[in-house]
């Protein structure tokens, strides 16, 4: 499948999980610290899973936004999209990822708010890039 890109972006890791990373034009610059959970200290700082969840939420919205505008579908002003990242072992070796996306659509019937979802899920590049590879949840709220 090929893509027609429109936008590239680049970012910089060093450290590892207790490094830091930030994008070349400077405007992410995030101190990295692994969670307590996965054999770190914990502390001060974000870890990768932290900054997939917020990209994954907020690429969702920009989804359910371009549907809207598709559809004739307004998406609220309050709409909010909370992304949960899990990771541990797999069972087949090494390390995976979930996620679960909670949806909350205020004033928008069950219907309309399911349809906005699905169609969104189709389209969303993050969705897109985890089809097949990592469980994807969608609960709209």
């Amino acid at each position: 499948m090929s893509v027609d890109v429109k936008y590239t972006t680049q970012a910089t890791a060093n450290g590892g999980r207790d490094g830091r990373a930030q994008t070349q034009d400077g405007s992410l610059d995030v101190k990295l610290s692994t969670p307590k959970e996965l054999g770190g200290a914990g502390g001060a700082g974000n870890n990768p899973e932290q900054l997939f969840a917020a990209g994954y939420a907020a690429c969702f919205l920009g989804a359910m936004k371009f549907v809207g505008g598709q559809e004739k579908i307004a998406v609220p002003a309050d709409t909010t999209v909370t992304a949960k990242v899990g990771i541990g072992p797999r069972s087949e070796g090494g390390f995976g990822i979930t996620t679960d996306l909670t949806i909350s659509l205020p004033g928008l019937d069950k219907a309309t708010a399911e349809t906005l979802v699905e169609k969104a899920h189709q389209v969303c590049p993050y969705s897109n890039a985890t089809r097949g590879n990592v469980d994807v949840g969608l609960t709209i709220a």
